[in-house]
């Protein structure tokens, strides 16, 4: 053999070894493309798809510690015993609370899609606590499940103070069935079949009286299958806007209707006034008409001194002379954080009525008070 032909066989032998290891290599799969999550700015800010489906998901809520102090009937501080001699004073009220908020959004042939849920977990003086206190589902104007009363909402709160109810307005909780026409010039429409709830304390068992007289026994829970009724409509354009509600009361055959008026008189100041009147003939007050009497007013207004502070007031009074006044400031210490300050007088002349809505003490007139909340919004 020359070393011509060992030259090529041995290149030959190379070959073929590593053509048979080529066709033994492992073959390394290519990495599939991660899934991030896609943002959804169709709804607003902090929406993001749910992998795999065309629905907006925003998730949120807030963080928030309350401290008050004050007189009894003043909606503030806290009715205790002393431990050692067993003499009733007064204490802080203190609660602290999380809310989980969910929004989702979708669109549909026949509109869109929506649901809210909103619960809230409470740590109040000593005691915890976990309430719904929303989770209703919407397609298009339709809305059902758990909500405030469109009697309360539709107009929107009286005022930006924390308690706006030292002379009530609504009974808020409730469960409905409610449609909403919007004709997109700034005028809307509502009417709304509620079931009411049992725990408003206007026909309480021991009622919130001078003499421990006058029970009204009764719920604000419709007690057949006919539904309380609301109706509604508001006209908003840049100057504010006017709307009126009214509604009817199936347990008691009451009906209540209120007017309200909002005006921004320019980028920092704005107003507004509600009035209300209701029926009394078979209940003194129900989940409709709180108030004493027939009639109330609230009003108030909100000035923005700059971007982090405001000033928020509302005053309110009804027939059956209970006052109120609750002011406020609010201010923002970093975007997302903010603290309230608030000072609330309630008045009620005992004289001109049989039931004390905010239980000012017995021989007393006036009752005042002093708020502070911390609240972290996400």
């Amino acid at each position: 053999m020359n070393i011509k032909s060992l030259l090529l066989g041995s290149a030959a032998a190379l070959i073929a070894v590593s053509g048979a290891r080529a066709a033994d290599a492992v073959t390394v799969a290519e990495p599939e493309p991660a899934e991030y999550v896609k943002i959804c700015d169709v709804y607003g800010a902090g929406y993001f798809y749910i992998p795999g489906t065309e629905t907006c998901l925003r998730i949120g809520g807030y963080v928030r510690y309350d401290a008050s102090a004050g007189e009894r009937g003043s909606f503030t501080g806290r009715g205790t015993t002393d431990v050692m001699d067993g003499d009733s004073q007064r204490s802080w009220h203190k609660n602290a609370r999380f809310a989980l908020k969910t929004w989702t959004g979708q669109e549909t042939e026949l509109g869109t899609l929506k649901t809210y849920t909103e619960t809230r977990f409470d740590f109040s003086d000593g005691a915890s606590s976990v309430n719904t206190h929303f989770a209703w589902v919407q397609l298009g104007g339709l809305r059902i499940g758990a909500d405030e009363s469109a009697f309360d909402t539709f107009q929107g709160y009286a005022g930006a103070v924390i308690n706006d109810t030292i002379v009530p307005y609504g009974g808020f909780d409730t469960n409905l069935i409610s449609y909403t026409f919007d004709a997109g010039n700034g005028f809307s429409a509502i009417i709304s079949f509620e079931e009411g709830n049992s725990y408003g304390g206007y026909h309480d068992a021991s009622p919130r009286t001078t003499d421990g007289t006058g029970t009204f026994p009764g719920s604000e829970l419709i007690d057949s299958y006919v539904p309380h009724i609301v109706g509604g409509v508001k006209w908003t354009q840049g100057w504010g806007g006017i709307s009126g509600v009214v509604a009817y009361n199936s347990n008691w055959e009451e009906w209540a209707g209120k007017v309200r008026l909002d005006v921004n008189v320019n980028d920092a100041f704005s107003l507004f006034v509600i009035g209300g009147y209701g029926t009394d003939d078979n209940a003194p007050r129900n989940f409709y008409k709180p108030w004493g009497g027939n009639w109330a007013v609230w009003g108030g207004g909100t000035y923005k001194f700059n971007e982090k502070t405001s000033f928020n007031l509302q005053v309110s009074y009804d027939e059956a002379k209970e006052f109120g006044l609750a002011a406020n400031v609010a201010y923002t210490i970093v975007p997302g954080f903010s603290v309230i300050t608030e000072l609330d007088w309630a008045h009620n002349d005992h004289d001109n009525n049989d039931y004390n809505w905010t239980n000012i003490a017995p021989g007393k007139k006036n009752a005042l008070g002093g708020f502070v909340r911390f609240q972290r919004d996400f």
